[in-house]
């Protein structure tokens, strides 16, 4: 007897838009992936999203009023410059956060050069710059350093602003080569002219990258002792030789 033969499937046709359509879906939906990867690669490399409690936003809305009303203040009743005639030259400490102030106090800090917390820059006295360290005066510490400080900074944290990179002020050279229509060919004459506020002190500070302080090991054991140690913001007087000595 003959085996019965299997009767043959038939294999389901799918209209041809169908396909198209499926095939269009699927390429977008690989789009997507796509584009979902890249996006959190980019957010990872990126600043991170970070919660923000309550008390920050009426941290910094208390700090903008304190700045509006001060500053108003000081338009309105100007004070006598802090600094004494016979010194010309100041080192301005930034030693308290920035958060939430007002664009004039950010914008103070930027010409500066302070970006950063306990960064450090010299600074030539004059009608202008007093002013602008009272607008910024709750959040800096400054004063006149005397030359031993100046030596002190520049020859273990000086730093060249070449191409707006960091070199280190290792050769006279490099000194000469960008400074020399000054007359400062070597660490000597860069430190006198500092000091003494000369002819080019603005185009020598210029080459000079903000100093970057060092800050002691227990602060982050111990803030609230290292706050007090650092004491409180404002005109310093001599007393930012004992500073510079403390977070160089």
């Amino acid at each position: 007897m003959a085996e019965l033969e299997e009767p043959r499937r038939r294999i389901p046709l799918v209209p041809e838009n169908l396909l198209k359509k499926r095939k269009a879906y699927l390429a977008i939906k690989a789009t997507q992936a796509k584009q979902a990867l890249l996006n959190k690669r980019k957010q990872q490399k990126g600043k991170q999203i970070q919660f923000r409690r309550l008390e920050t936003f009426v941290r910094d809305s208390w700090r903008k009023r304190r700045d509006d009303t001060r500053l108003r203040r000081m338009e309105q009743r100007p004070g006598p410059a802090a600094a004494p005639q016979e010194s010309k030259l100041a080192f301005v400490v930034r030693i308290v956060d920035i958060k939430g102030v007002t664009k004039r106090v950010r914008r103070v800090i930027e010409l500066l050069r302070l970006k950063k917390n306990y960064t450090g820059v010299f600074v030539k006295l004059s009608p202008l710059s007093l002013k602008m360290l009272r607008i910024v005066e709750p959040y800096v510490a400054w004063g006149q350093p005397n030359l031993k400080s100046v030596r002190e900074l520049i020859l273990k944290r000086g730093q060249a602003k070449i191409k707006k990179k960091k070199v280190p002020l290792t050769d006279n050279m490099l000194i000469e080569e960008h400074l020399g229509g000054c007359g400062i060919i070597c660490l000597e004459d860069l430190i006198h002219e500092i000091y003494s506020t000369g002819k080019y002190f603005r185009r020598v500070t210029s080459f000079l990258w903000p100093f970057h302080l060092s800050v002691a090991r227990h602060a982050s054991r111990n803030r609230v002792g290292f706050l007090k140690e650092m004491g409180k913001p404002g005109f310093r007087g001599d007393a930012i030789n004992q500073l510079i000595r403390q977070l160089n």
